[in-house]
């Protein structure tokens, strides 16, 4: 098999780190070839504080990954959260030199270079530029302008902010471990990828992922990416949360959690009652389920609270931006019980929780397209993208060069190329500039 037609995401959570191998297969779809998962030490809230643990993880999760699909991990592709992340909205403009000549991917990428030079907060890198709609000699609404004519060129951009020594961790755990890193992706776009149908973001939606140590929030209306927020609790909170309000240690909150854990207290009676039994010859702890769903309440309560305070920010309450589609809870913390009807309660949005199986081969294993695989699945769909549309654009030149007799470099600096390529090639010269970074930095 052709290493190149694989991709390997690797997702750096806070309680897992999960590496997946994938490939398209001859209907379009994804087939997972292997999977490895290991235990998340060196990581807190998205952000990595012990780099020889999370080194060591990553290895183990690698590995088998490699074992179970019987192939070799050079490159992988990276998802990046954590508390440090923030977006923001931003316009800019350019004005073109030759307004005879129609607009091209080359004016695009010079748009988006430009918001790429914006001064950030000292010691802060922007991740994504993401335009999300033009305007061309002041006509609004434009989602294409290539093949336009006009003079000035305008756009309205998300803009996805990181902190740099955060990002440099991660290459540097990613380049310890033996690994080549060929892409950094924004978690909540790639979980986005894996959970949505396109319909859903025509129409509106929110997409909340819960994970371990953070909750990360997409809104996508028309198509479009709108909003991006990390919010700085996940599940790890509400099993602290029961380890302090039980008084047991973290490992049995963690258990009590997910095999009895609710998020609506009035489900429980009052003589349902679980046994935790006593460390070392101590007496077994009673606990009540009532308690126990209490506990997870107040703390989902604010969770959903805080998630849903950046969603009214996005403007969901004004009629043109209303989220048609509601809201699709994934990530492990989803899989809480009666969750989808507390987020219904709180918001009075319509919910339901997102399985990555939107894009999956028919015959994938029920475990991986479980929602706490959606970011993996996500990173590794994106990497295939990029592969399929960097493949496609490289046929269509070599066919043209072939015809005009021009040489491939000739070729690629004609100005008919689409835009996905120009805002690609500008990720690809950030990724080179990073790994010059590592590299110097040894």
């Amino acid at each position: 098999m052709e290493q190149d037609k694989i991709a390997v995401g690797l997702d750096i959570g806070t309680t897992k780190i999960v590496a997946m191998i994938g490939k398209r297969n001859e209907y379009g779809k994804m087939e997972i070839l292997g999977i490895g998962k290991s235990k998340s030490l060196g990581v807190h809230r998205g952000v990595v504080n012990n780099i020889t643990q999370t080194i060591q993880s990553i290895q183990q999760a690698v590995q088998e990954a490699e074992t179970s699909s019987g192939m070799e991990i050079s490159e992988v592709v990276v998802g990046i959260a954590g508390q440090h992340i923030r977006s923001l909205q931003h316009s800019d403009y350019i004005t073109r030199t030759n307004s005879d000549e129609v607009i091209d991917g080359d004016d695009i990428d010079r748009l988006c270079n430009q918001v790429h030079k914006l001064v950030m907060l000292p010691g802060e890198e922007i991740i994504h530029v993401l335009p999300q709609d033009f305007k061309v000699d002041g006509q609004a609404e434009i989602k294409e302008p290539i093949g336009m004519y006009g003079g000035r060129l305008e756009a309205n951009f998300h803009v996805v902010v990181g902190q740099v020594s955060s990002i440099r961790n991660i290459g540097r755990c990613v380049k310890s471990s033996g690994l080549e890193l060929s892409g950094i992706t924004l978690e909540p776009l790639a979980s986005a990828h894996a959970v949505l149908s396109q319909e859903e973001k025509e129409a509106g939606v929110a997409l909340i992922d819960i994970g371990g140590g953070t909750t990360d929030l997409a809104i996508f209306k028309d198509g479009i990416i709108r909003h991006t927020a990390v919010i700085p609790f996940g599940g790890n909170v509400i099993t602290e949360d029961i380890k302090e309000g039980c008084s047991i240690i973290e490992k049995q909150a963690e258990l009590l959690k997910i095999k009895f854990g609710s998020a609506w207290p009035g489900e429980n009676k009052d003589n349902e009652i679980v046994s935790i039994p006593g460390l070392r010859g101590r007496e077994p702890k009673e606990i009540t389920l009532k308690n126990l769903s209490k506990i997870i309440h107040a703390r989902v309560v604010e969770i959903i609270e805080q998630v849903y305070l950046e969603i009214k920010n996005y403007g969901h309450e004004e009629q043109k931006k209303k989220l048609i589609a509601g809201i699709v809870l994934t990530g492990g913390g989803s899989q809480l019980k009666h969750l989808k009807q507390l987020v219904e309660y709180i918001t009075g949005m319509d919910t339901r929780v997102g399985y990555p199986n939107e894009h999956l081969a028919g015959d994938s294993d029920s475990e991986t397209t479980s929602p706490m695989y959606a970011t993996a699945v996500g990173l590794v769909l994106n990497s295939l993208r990029n592969q399929t549309k960097s493949e496609t654009k490289y046929t269509m030149v070599a066919e043209e060069s072939a015809s005009t007799e021009t040489t491939l470099e000739e070729t690629e600096e004609e100005p008919t190329e689409a835009p996905p390529k120009e805002r690609k090639r500008f990720f690809d010269k950030w990724a080179e500039k990073f790994k010059e970074f590592l590299d110097n930095a040894e």
